[in-house]
């Protein structure tokens, strides 16, 4: 049994965790009983959000039932991870140049739910959020028929206040932590699916990591939907490097709320 609490910089809404960055924290927990891929330094792992992730408090972390590990407070499930054998397919890449002329249209500059996220918020300052600023890129081509896909691109250049301080990596550069590798992952699938239209918040999430990204050098995040259906919504994500190499590429789930919850 152990405690993960989520500081209040990594806030959503104002009053609870970041999907993305809660979800990439309690990953860091349930990657023990993965098997060993010696190809890739972190595993697949699916995070479910049951309840907002509170700020500044105590979760309790345990095994979950069949697997994986369940974070609680009071009393109550709040996040649940464990490894995952599916594959998470990636986005394909834009140019840092495409990326860049995106932002200049990104919908949340217009109206934001959530100003005060982490990850995509307006209302935060340079080195105090992320700003990842997605804006619309060319459709993913049909496939089987289907419609094309909804696309959004941003480039990212993480700062020295989001660096990994308790883990050595394989070479001599500073690099982003995990649960800000999966914030970094998380909205730019929200505003690749319908989150202009209506207000939702992020339920399940599969990342998987091929590395981590490097502190100071600009990266491009591209985000695809995927479909919805009914209150539900399903997008894509991919991180890629300076040098266009995958970092992380990941899965999400969407739930359409009532505003009102979280005003």
């Amino acid at each position: 049994m152990t405690d993960l609490i989520i500081p209040s910089r990594f806030c959503g809404p104002p009053s609870s965790g970041n999907g993305g960055y809660s979800a990439g924290a309690i990953s860091a927990y349930a990657g023990d009983e993965c098997p060993e891929d010696h190809a890739r330094p972190w595993p697949a792992i699916a995070v479910s959000l049951m309840a907002p992730p509170p700020l500044e408090v105590p979760m309790t972390v345990t095994p979950g039932e069949g697997g994986g590990v369940v974070a609680t407070y009071d009393g109550k499930p709040v996040l649940s991870a464990r490894c995952s054998s599916d594959a998470v397919a990636d986005v394909e890449p834009v140019t840092p140049e495409e990326a860049r002329a995106a932002e200049t249209s990104y919908a949340g500059l217009t109206s934001h739910p959530f100003p005060t996220c982490f990850a995509c918020g307006t209302g935060r300052e340079p080195g105090d959020g992320l700003r990842v600023f997605p804006g619309r890129v060319a459709d993913a081509p049909a496939e089987h028929g289907a419609p094309p896909r909804t696309r959004v691109a941003a480039t990212w250049t993480p700062d020295p206040t989001v660096a990994e301080d308790f883990h050595a990596y394989a070479d001599e550069h500073p690099r982003v932590s995990l649960p800000v590798t999966w914030a970094a992952l998380d909205c730019i699938g929200g505003w690749a699916g319908d989150l202009e239209e209506r207000l939702m918040v992020l339920a399940r999430i599969t990342a998987r990591l091929d590395s981590l990204p490097v502190i100071g050098e600009e990266h491009v995040l591209v985000g695809m939907g995927r479909g919805h259906d009914g209150r539900k919504t399903w997008t894509s994500s991919t991180m890629y490097d300076a040098d266009g190499r995958v970092v992380a590429s990941a899965e999400h789930l969407w739930i359409a709320v009532d505003p009102a919850a979280f005003a």
